[in-house]
């Protein structure tokens, strides 16, 4: 026959790690930067990359393609100080930089691509660049 073990719900690690370091003073707790998250997908014409970009503005977000490589930066900056009474308790939201660099299989047009930010959400589309056309050598 099976013993019956009584459960204490208290005794579980994953319960401890749910409030540890909850009071800890906000000037010990330094957020670490975060890394943008991105999808990409390619279509014949292209790619179409999101990334998400919480807390940032359009204004703060630099795009540089340069040959087949992609750089997003942004600047992300605390909304507001507390007011007269108030105490910061705790920060966890990063504030500072960000960038992710990438590179795709082949070279991009920076003409014809495209940027868009919407609800935290910067869409990128990447247009190929147009093969080149093979040249016939003539021989002397």
């Amino acid at each position: 026959m099976n013993k019956l073990i009584a459960y204490d719900p208290f005794a579980d690690a994953g319960f401890d790690d749910l409030f540890r370091g909850f009071f800890k003073p906000v000037r010990l707790a330094t957020p670490s930067p975060v890394s943008i998250k991105m999808d990409v997908t390619e279509n014949d014409t292209g790619y179409v990359v999101h990334a998400e970009m919480p807390g940032a503005r359009k204004e703060d977000i630099q795009v540089t393609i340069e040959g087949n490589q992609v750089t997003i930066g942004a600047e992300v900056k605390r909304e507001g100080e507390p007011k007269d009474g108030e105490q910061r308790l705790r920060t966890e939201r990063y504030c500072g930089s960000v960038y992710r660099s990438f590179t795709l299989p082949v070279d991009l047009d920076e003409a014809a691509s495209a940027a868009k930010f919407e609800n935290g959400v910067l869409e990128l589309t990447l247009a190929k660049k147009a093969a080149l056309a093979g040249r016939k050598l003539t021989i002397q």
